[in-house]
């Protein structure tokens, strides 16, 4: 085995030492795991409408929870001023405060927890040479978009403050889809310290790397018009599958003026587009898989594409069930893990396609040299 490991996508930096890439990827592992962790605990403090029970934004001493009776009385009148509190949940006792709030505050914290758990290894990676100069500005970015995802949750929070009773389904979708790209972007990273199995055996077409790339979008269009049912509790209402109000196609899917509204505000309209593109995603993802299948690509791509096609499956079959038992939290949070393990799939997927095809191209040019 090699002593060296390369940075994928890298042409005129020195390999990475292999102590260091295995360093690198330990903590960019962790990092991911973080994340994933965060994006549950973002679903658990929606489906428990959490997620107004703090009502500023304190990024540093906002780590700090109340310590005593007058510290939890003061954050319970806060949020007594909320038009939450005022038109849904009057009469809460400052137990079931509390409830929400450690949700609130658990998401918060963890938003923290990853900035510190970046900051600090990648100070101490940079000081002792482990990130080369490529490498070291995708990181630089991926700390900024984590910042700004910080920002854009505050955002978020800001529109049930005043005048709604919950966040904007819009800011929602927006801050779960900054979510999945800084996941993305840090597993991306991650793979790009690896080596790609198979590379030797693999084609040179291009196909199964359009394909992925068009599965990935798929997946993550899908995974924002599941944000867009959250953000206006669609789950909550149509609760029989396969029929919706009585019918395939129920009518009433246009009724807001004018008629693109309705993909993001008309609750019907919303929840079918949501079941459309499951049955998208499904589809493509077999679809994908068979014509791989028929093409002989390296099996670990082929395996891959078998493994995607199985979870989106078994998500759609959640989604059911979630959806008939009105979207209890247990099951709600499960649907969202596996559209997670969809998302990280379809990335994975796709880097193999896109590094197979480009360590396969490399081969061929140095064949014609």
């Amino acid at each position: 085995m090699s002593s060296t490991t390369a940075l994928a996508g890298s042409k005129r930096e020195p390999a990475i030492p292999a102590r260091h890439a295995a360093a690198l990827r330990l903590w960019l592992g962790a990092l991911a795991l973080l994340i994933v962790t965060m994006i549950l605990v973002g679903g658990a403090t929606r489906l428990t409408d959490s997620g107004l029970s703090i009502t500023v934004w304190q990024p540093v001493v906002g780590v700090v929870p109340p310590l005593s009776e007058s510290d939890w009385h003061e954050a319970f009148a806060a949020y007594k001023t909320i038009p939450e509190y005022t038109e849904l949940k009057r009469g809460m006792s400052l137990e079931e405060f509390k409830t929400i709030y450690w949700w609130e505050w658990a998401h918060r914290f963890l938003g923290r927890l990853i900035g510190v758990a970046f900051l600090v290894p990648f100070v101490l990676f940079w000081i002792a040479g482990y990130i080369p100069p490529s490498l070291l500005r995708r990181l630089i970015g991926l700390f900024v978009l984590g910042g700004l995802q910080g920002a854009l949750g505050w955002y978020m929070v800001q529109s049930g403050l005043t005048l709604r009773t919950d966040v904007s389904q819009y800011r929602l979708a927006a801050h779960f889809g900054l979510a999945l790209l800084i996941l993305g972007y840090t597993l991306w990273l991650l793979l790009g310290l690896g080596v790609a199995k198979g590379a030797r055996t693999a084609s040179r077409q291009r196909g199964p790397v359009l394909v992925a790339g068009t599965m990935l979008a798929l997946v993550f269009v899908q995974m924002l018009a599941g944000a867009l049912v959250a953000g206006l509790d669609a789950g909550m209402g149509y609760n029989t599958w396969p029929l919706i109000a009585g019918a395939f196609v129920p009518s009433g899917l246009g009724e807001a003026s004018p008629w693109y509204l309705n993909l993001f505000e008309n609750p019907l309209t919303v929840q079918f587009d949501h079941r459309m593109l499951g049955y998208a995603v499904v589809a493509a993802a077999l679809g994908q898989f068979l014509w791989l299948a028929l093409k002989r690509p390296p099996p670990a791509l082929l395996g891959s594409a078998f493994t995607l096609a199985l979870l989106a499956m078994l998500q759609m079959a959640l989604g059911v069930w979630t959806l008939l038992l009105s979207v209890p939290l247990t099951l709600g949070l499960a649907h969202q893990a596996g559209a997670v393990a969809v998302f990280i799939v379809a990335i994975y997927h796709l880097w193999l396609a896109r590094s197979l095809h480009f360590a396969a191209s490399k081969a061929h040019a140095a064949r014609s040299a």
